[in-house]
């Protein structure tokens, strides 16, 4: 039997998306039936055998629609083997170094260990200022924040393979 799994995320400019979209990717070419989705249209997760939810990280707080679809589907999701990630700082080092420890937004810290997820991952995220309003722009200017792609491939690859490692043992 096919174990399906869905991916759901919240992007504000497409840097969380792709993260989503390598891990979908690994977990199919593992064999496993992906359903890639923005939390948005992604449905319950009670159709699904397993969940991977993530959302970028603005201010240390999931964007909105992530955090409505944890809050609203936090039962269905602690009843299946679910993974959190978050996707957010720029520069080079440990993500939870450069926030400061930070692994997961504190509002939503009670709901995770009601849904026990079986991972939380923090991935470097990617800044690309043409996508950016003015006063985004002047933020980041004013916090001096690094800007580019700072995604880690072999890290989100590696993250994704050892969920399918543990589907494979379940």
């Amino acid at each position: 039997m096919t174990l399906h799994v869905l991916v759901a995320y919240a992007t504000k400019y497409g840097a969380t998306r792709g993260i989503a979209e390598r891990i979908a990717e690994v977990l199919r070419q593992a064999g496993l039936q992906v359903t890639l989705a923005e939390v948005d249209r992604a449905g319950s997760p009670t159709a699904y055998d397993a969940v991977v939810l993530g959302s970028g990280v603005y201010a240390g707080r999931w964007l909105a629609p992530a955090a409505a679809y944890l809050k609203t589907h936090a039962g269905a999701l602690a009843e299946r083997p679910t993974w959190l990630f978050s996707s957010g700082p720029t520069g080079s080092g440990d993500p939870v170094a450069l926030m400061q420890g930070w692994r997961f937004p504190q509002d939503l810290q009670a709901l995770a260990e009601q849904i026990r997820p079986r991972d939380v991952a923090f991935f470097h995220g990617a800044i690309w200022p043409e996508k950016l309003n003015l006063a985004e722009r002047l933020i980041l200017k004013a916090l001096k924040a690094p800007i580019g792609d700072f995604r880690d491939w072999a890290m989100i690859e590696g993250w994704a393979r050892r969920i399918t490692a543990a589907l494979a043992e379940a």
